[in-house]
C-alpha cells in the first residue's frame, strides 16, 4: 500500500459483529474507515471511535447503495459483511419471503455493492496498490446440513460469486478474498432463530470465534505484498471439524 495517503476501507454490515470488528481492526491497521449499514447511529458511535466515517445503507435497496457511492469517492477495499440468515426450517417447510430476503442481502447486496464501487475501486489502484474485495461468506457456502437449506444455498451463491469476481477480474490489480467463518458468537443466531436462548445453545459447551477473530484474519489479508492474494479463508473454532462436529464439554 501507498505510504504517502491512508488506504479507504468501507465496510458494509458494519453496526455490529464481523463487520463492526472488521471496522476496529482495519482503523488500528492504518485504514481510513468506512462503516456502512442500516442502523446508521450505531455506526456513527463506531466511526468516532476510531476516528472514521459513517454512511447508512441498506445492501437490499439501490438508491441506497448509489449514496453510498456517491459519498465515498475514492475506495480501496471494500469488506461486505452485510447479510444474515433467518429460519432453520426443512426445505419442505420453507418460507419464500425468508428464503427470498437471504439472497437479496448476501448475494444480491455483495453484487450491488461490488458494482457501485468497483469504479473507484480501479480509480485508486495499480500494480503496487492492489484494491481488494473481501467477502464475509461462511462454512454453510461449502457444506449443507438439515435446516439450512435457505442459508446454504445463498452461501453457496456467495462462494460461487467470489470465484467468478477472481475470474473476471484477472489481469486487474484488485484481490479478491473470501472469509468462511464457522461458529462465531454474534447476534447472527438471534437474528436467525428469533430467540436469545435458542442462540446461547448453539455455542454451549465450546468455545466459538469472536467477532474480533474474523476481523483479524481479514486484517490480515488486506496488508499483504501487492503480489500475495488470499483466495479463501476457512476459520473455525478449535471445538468444530465441520457443520455437523461440534466438541461440548459436559457440564
Amino acid at each position: 500500500m501507498s505510504t504517502s495517503r491512508r488506504p479507504v476501507a468501507v465496510v458494509t454490515g458494519a453496526s455490529s459483529g464481523i463487520g463492526a470488528a472488521t471496522v476496529r481492526s482495519l482503523a488500528a491497521a492504518g485504514f481510513d474507515t468506512v462503516a456502512a449499514a442500516r442502523r446508521v447511529e450505531r455506526c456513527e458511535a463506531l466511526a468516532a471511535a476510531v476516528g472514521g466515517r459513517a454512511v447508512q445503507l441498506d445492501v437490499t435497496d439501490d438508491a441506497s447503495v448509489r449514496a453510498l457511492a456517491d459519498a465515498v469517492p475514492e475506495v480501496d477495499v471494500v469488506v461486505h459483511s452485510a447479510g444474515g440468515a433467518l429460519g432453520a426450517d426443512a426445505v419442505e417447510d420453507f418460507d419464500a419471503d425468508g428464503w427470498r430476503w437471504m439472497y437479496e442481502a448476501n448475494v444480491i447486496g455483495v453484487a450491488r455493492v461490488h458494482r457501485a464501487l468497483l469504479p473507484a475501486l480501479r480509480k485508486r489502484t495499480g500494480a503496487q496498490d492492489p484494491g481488494h474485495v473481501v467477502v464475509v461468506g461462511s462454512q454453510a457456502g461449502l457444506q449443507a446440513y438439515p435446516g439450512g437449506g435457505g442459508y446454504t444455498a445463498v452461501k453457496h451463491g456467495v462462494h460461487a460469486l467470489c470465484q467468478t469476481l477472481r475470474l473476471e477480474l484477472l489481469g486487474e490489480p484488485v484481490r479478491v478474498t473470501e472469509i468462511a467463518p464457522g461458529y462465531v458468537d454474534t447476534e447472527f443466531s438471534t437474528v436467525r432463530l428469533g430467540d436469545a436462548e435458542a442462540a446461547a445453545a448453539v455455542y454451549r459447551g465450546m468455545t466459538p470465534l469472536t467477532a474480533e477473530d474474523v476481523a483479524e484474519v481479514i486484517a490480515f489479508t488486506v496488508t499483504r505484498p501487492p503480489h500475495v492474494n488470499v483466495d479463501h479463508v476457512l476459520v473455525r473454532p478449535l471445538a468444530q471439524a465441520d457443520a455437523f462436529h461440534v466438541h461440548r464439554e459436559t457440564m
